[in-house]
């Protein structure tokens, strides 16, 4: 049996407890830490104050791609691949630090976060493995969270070209 470091079990705790509090799914804690189930579970309840929730998370690379999701999922990414490039942060201290930025500018232009920190990170996860990337759009030359095989010869973002419907309603989350 290999004997655990005490400050790497501190560390695995105090991300969890850090990732907790921006509202992370379950699954998103066993994939980035190397706790035992039983104590995230522990630890959720005791930070979160209550269960965590039940089911399963999504598995469509369609929500990233819809209008309003499309943009702030963009600007968490490039946050993030900014991080990645720019310093020495791991890949999880790279997304936390990155939805805290994006929680931040969506927030001083008031607007609702559409995106989670589960969400973002599922995104990275889509991004690594070729089910989405990033596409410059021929306007603004912005980059764009994009199907990974979409033609992007004439690739025009959402803000770019919105639907014609775009900011009429007074959802969340929407520009006003």
């Amino acid at each position: 049996m290999v004997a655990r470091s005490l400050l790497e079990d501190n560390k695995q705790v105090q991300r969890a407890i850090a990732l907790i509090g921006m509202g992370a799914r379950l699954q998103l804690l066993q994939s980035e830490t190397n706790l035992p189930y039983e104590r995230l579970l522990k630890l959720y309840k005791e930070v979160a104050g209550k269960s965590p929730s039940k089911g399963q998370l999504p598995f469509s690379t369609d929500w990233f791609l819809s209008w309003q999701p499309n943009i702030h999922a963009s600007l968490f990414f490039n946050m993030y691949e900014y991080l990645q490039k720019a310093s020495a942060l791991d890949e999880v201290e790279a997304l936390m630090k990155a939805y805290q930025l994006y929680q931040a500018e969506v927030e001083t232009n008031s607007v609702e976060p559409l995106l989670s920190i589960t969400r973002a990170w599922r995104l990275v996860k889509f991004i690594d493995s070729g089910m989405l990337c990033l596409t410059r759009c021929t306007r603004c030359k912005g980059q764009f969270v994009n199907h990974a095989y979409e033609l992007t010869e004439s690739y025009v973002c959402g803000l770019c070209e919105p639907p014609a419907r775009a900011g009429k309603g007074r959802r969340e989350g929407s520009i006003h």
